[in-house]
């Protein structure tokens, strides 16, 4: 998740260097922007603003100001500190493998068969459940995943 300041920018530049960007951005970004929108950005050096990084998609939010970036981006991982820590690795995970494999299927298969078990008969998974029954707050525990 990525909450930029309103001044920050984002782009590609390595073509305006010589080289390409390797290392994966080039998939990701078309991934997320779409094929026109990523060949504009790669293939010019064009950057985008905060704004526009929001519009695409390429980030969560932009805060308030440029000073409150960080209070605004701890809070909102504050909320993901407020669940349960196995959920959160085996969600975290399961969302990456959808995004680099691009299949749901394979995504599903992948995150399933590493995690599900540990997930389900782990005691944050107990512990959730018997909070809902309960109607109260769960006391999580350091994940063993």
């Amino acid at each position: 998740m990525v909450v930029a300041a309103p001044r920050a920018t984002f782009g590609l530049p390595e073509a305006l260097r010589g080289i390409y960007a390797g290392a994966g951005g080039l998939p990701r970004l078309v991934r997320n922007v779409g094929l026109p929108i990523a060949m504009e950005i790669a293939m010019t050096g064009r950057t985008l603003n905060a704004q526009e990084a929001l519009q695409y998609q390429l980030i969560n939010k932009v805060s308030k100001t440029n000073e409150s970036v960080v209070e605004e981006a701890v809070a909102l991982a504050m909320k993901c500190s407020d669940l349960s820590p196995d959920a959160v690795i085996v969600t975290r995970l399961a969302l990456r493998e959808a995004w680099e494999t691009g299949s749901v299927e394979r995504a599903y298969q992948l995150s399933d068969e590493r995690l599900r078990d540990k997930l389900v008969t782990g005691e944050n998974a107990r512990e959730g459940l018997t909070a809902f029954a309960q109607k109260r707050k769960p006391k999580w525990v350091p994940s063993k995943l």
